[in-house]
């Protein structure tokens, strides 16, 4: 939608609102609903404001000790909100709503470093400055309940009925018990602007995936987090409770599997090579994934961002649990895919509570080091990678803390304020689970002891 568009709704009265949304560090929507003919007056040319506790909380909002940006200190004073008008979209599931995304920058212009979409914009520079650009895609899954989440949130999230008893990973039938909702949420994507693909089942009960078509890495990150919003949203409206949650139970858990490739500024395949007949790999495109074997430890927290996300890694879930790289082998933490202009590496270390903005990052980063640095490429494992001894996906968020905080490259590479600020996050949420006295002791220990 063109601001030519925008302002001729608005006059119809078509649109009244307009949603200004940033990403926080948690990859979740906030900002504000701006009434359209003052969105166009004086929000379009100036912006708006919010505190700059939006990148300094906890998952529960909760003001949090750590961050040098923001604190009591400082006087958690404002930051702009300024939209990308590239983003401007109609959100038909909220009546008369647009929705356009915000760049996130203090109140002389300068950018908020450790905002995820300008982390993602330094890494996209950094790409474009070597002739390249990453095109991706990612893959959401999530598990629906015939809950509200009201009545979710009253059962202490406990006994909730999943919409589907048993597996349905691509039962046509299994799908078809959720369709209407299924259904609702991709055609109201396709009216945001998104290219959507297909929908399937997985394997977890209740639990589905719907698939869109890849774009530029800022594109699909921006498109990733409005879905999402979007998705639970238009769940809520219909009655049930919806999440992303990497790992809900003890079934298999939500990932969000990101497909990757760099391409020259010319859209040529860079990291595709025919004449490689074993993989179709070029000399890039093996020093590409070097990149990511090189890094994925010290860059976990990326993919990983909470607690809950380690429970993924289970051995035969096909969640990774080994650093390996093969060609379509979902036993791997990295799995080749396709072949000349849909060459591409599927990174499956990532769940469904990843913030798109700081795992794609990561990704291009690891990429771009294999390239400058000629990484040599290990042999691609053919087998079952759960039964390796290869070095193993950081089981736990302290690993993974110890090893971003300890990183230089990750310093070098993201700055030393980002460093410290996602490492604060890891922190924050350590020390809150080292709080919490959770149902597992007080069923262990409760009569017991």
């Amino acid at each position: 939608m063109t601001i030519a568009d925008l302002s001729a709704k608005i006059k119809s009265g078509e649109i009244d609102t307009v949603v200004v949304a940033m990403t926080d560090m948690q990859g979740r929507l906030t900002g504000k609903r701006i009434h359209g003919t003052f969105f166009l007056d004086e929000v379009l040319k100036h912006g708006t404001e919010g505190c700059n506790y939006l990148l300094a909380v906890d998952v529960d909002m909760n003001t949090v000790d750590g961050y040098e940006m923001s604190s009591w200190e400082r006087g958690y004073s404002d930051f702009a909100l300024v939209p990308d008008m590239d983003t401007l979209r109609l959100i038909d599931w909220q009546e008369g709503a647009a929705l356009v995304l915000a760049d996130v920058q203090w109140l002389d212009h300068t950018d908020v470093v450790a905002s995820p979409r300008q982390i993602l914009r330094k890494q996209v520079k950094a790409l474009k400055d070597a002739g390249m650009e990453a095109m991706c895609g990612t893959e959401l899954e999530f598990v629906v309940y015939k809950d509200t989440y009201e009545e979710a949130w009253n059962k202490g999230y406990k006994n909730l009925i999943p919409v589907n008893q048993y597996n349905v990973d691509y039962s046509i039938m299994g799908g078809s018990r959720i369709e209407p909702l299924l259904r609702r949420i991709r055609l109201a994507m396709a009216k945001a602007g998104m290219t959507v693909e297909s929908v399937k089942g997985e394997c977890n009960f209740g639990q589905h995936e719907i698939a869109f078509k890849y774009s530029d890495a800022l594109s699909n990150c921006d498109n990733h987090v409005i879905y999402k919003n979007g998705a639970k949203e238009i769940a809520a409206q219909d009655g049930y409770a919806l999440t992303f949650m990497a790992k809900p139970n003890e079934k298999e858990g939500n990932s969000s599997h990101i497909h990757l490739s760099f391409r020259g500024l010319d859209g040529s395949m860079v990291m595709a090579d025919d004449s490689d007949k074993e993989q179709g790999l070029s000399d890039l495109g093996r020093q590409f994934i070097a990149g990511q074997i090189a890094h994925m430890r010290e860059m976990s927290l990326l993919f990983a961002p909470n607690i809950n996300s380690y429970k993924r890694y289970v051995p035969g879930s096909f969640a990774p649990t080994a650093i390996r790289w093969g060609r379509d082998n979902r036993t791997c933490a990295l799995r080749l895919v396709g072949k000349g202009q849909s060459l591409r590496l599927e990174n499956r270390v990532a769940g469904g509570d990843v913030n798109p903005y700081l795992a794609v990052s990561g990704i291009i980063a690891a990429g771009l080091d294999g390239i400058k640095n000629k990484m040599v490429l290990e042999p691609a494992f053919t087998g079952n990678a759960y039964e390796s001894d290869s070095q193993r996906v950081p089981s736990s968020m302290n690993e993974s803390l110890a090893l971003w905080e300890n990183s230089a490259w990750v310093k070098e590479t993201f700055g030393a304020e980002v460093q410290a600020h996602y490492a604060n996050m890891a922190k924050i949420e350590i020390a809150a689970y080292g709080k919490a006295i959770t149902d597992w002791e007080l069923v262990r220990n409760f009569e017991r002891f």
